[in-house]
């Protein structure tokens, strides 16, 4: 079932930010890909306001901050900072998210959008190094109240580790594989910041009796009993978020209806200020005449819940070409594939008929040695997207 809890208006004025641009600039950045990623930077700061709060690090084997946080009352100032970033040495990525998380500390505040902002071309080869470190930064920043957002460039970096530091703090990945690509995500990266309208979302899911929670399908969260509990960091304007929650519920008489769940939501409101709670109650009816159930199926809901369940078993499939059982992957992309195109047609879905599509091209994907590892940043970066309901609307 989706679970839908709250309505939040759009057209609010936008919360105040608090910033840190964390910029890689070992040698492997070299180059087209500095210069571009410095002109992406002073685009990105251009768009802040004198009310928002600002930070620059840059990291190679050391970490320098080359602007402290601060207000931006001299845009000036940050340009000339970032036009004299140059490229040279190592990556100790843990060590420049960690200065970069310490910059936005100095001004967090619930009132404020908090959010590191991390670029990377090349692995972390100073400190801590590995997708679980960087996962538990991620999270132990999550509970501060930031986020972390990671933008992987070109082919050099591990999509593993930025994945999971994004993950954890509920922040967006990119997988960029052009720098002439920078500007464009630097743009929707700050333009997310700027329509954030609710923050720290904690969603509570309680089952009537006799109906049993299974799984959340893509979200972490956790099921103790009949109450499922998860969260997400931040909600953007005009942006539908969901929780989908597979559950077992008892065969009932036909034409009979029953409560199933409630629905808790408490969240942050950036607009007035306060926190704010809401609670639903989600029912459903029984039908024994498979038509009446077609035509009530509602498609934003099951087009949803579709699209997370393949998301599910794309994954999967990765991690069977990590072990090396290429076949199986190959299979499970296949299996994919038929069906998002079953599922298409019961209710003329284009956008699952895509999906299929895609899906049959990531199994020809899996067999190739050559590109592979493009196409593995490639697929990661949009099951997290998905996982995380990144899409923004038009």
């Amino acid at each position: 079932m989706a679970l839908t809890g709250f309505e939040l208006g759009s057209d609010i004025k936008r919360a105040p930010l608090n910033i840190a641009l964390v910029m890689d600039q070992s040698s492997s950045m070299s180059g087209e890909k500095i210069e571009r990623a410095k002109e992406a930077a002073i685009m990105a700061v251009s768009k802040l306001s004198a009310n928002d709060i600002v930070s620059i690090v840059t990291y190679d084997s050391t970490v320098q901050v080359l602007v402290p946080a601060t207000k931006v009352n001299d845009k000036s100032r940050l340009y000339s900072a970032i036009e004299a970033i140059r490229a040279g040495g190592s990556t100790a990525l843990f060590a420049g998210t960690s200065k970069g998380a310490n910059e936005v500390s100095r001004f967090l505040s619930r009132e404020r959008v908090n959010r590191v902002v991390l670029l990377s071309d090349g692995m972390a080869n100073v400190g801590p190094d590995t997708p679980k470190e960087l996962g538990e930064l991620g999270k132990a920043l999550a509970k501060k109240g930031m986020s972390v957002s990671t933008i992987g460039l070109g082919l050099g970096y591990n999509e593993d580790l930025m994945t999971q530091l994004a993950n954890y703090s509920d922040g967006n990945h990119d997988f960029v594989k052009n720098s002439a690509d920078l500007a464009r995500v630097f743009d929707r990266e700050f333009g997310d910041a700027m329509s954030v309208v609710a923050q720290d979302v904690k969603i509570e899911i309680i089952c009537e009796e006799g109906v049993t929670p299974i799984r959340i399908i893509g979200r972490d969260g956790t099921i103790i009993g009949n109450r499922v509990t998860t969260r997400v960091n931040q909600l953007y304007s005009a942006q539908e978020n969901y929780v989908i929650l597979e559950v077992n519920i008892p065969a009932s008489e036909d034409g009979s209806q029953r409560e199933i769940a409630t629905v808790n939501v408490k969240y942050n409101n950036m607009a007035t200020k306060r926190s704010e709670k809401s609670k639903n109650l989600v029912a459903v009816r029984f039908s024994g005449n498979s038509e009446s159930v077609k035509n009530a199926i509602d498609k934003g809901a099951y087009e949803s819940a579709i699209e997370q369940i393949a998301n599910v078993e794309t994954q999967r499939a990765l991690e069977l070409r990590d072990e090396g059982k290429v076949d199986e992957a190959e299979k499970t992309l296949y299996r994919n594939a038929s069906f998002l195109d079953k599922a298409a047609r019961l209710i003329s879905s284009p956008k699952l008929s895509r999906q299929s599509i895609e899906s049959k091209d990531e199994a020809n994907a899996v067999k190739e040695d050559k590109n592979w590892n493009e196409s593995r940043k490639a697929i990661k970066a949009k099951t997290y997207k998905r996982a995380k309901q990144q899409e923004r609307p038009k």
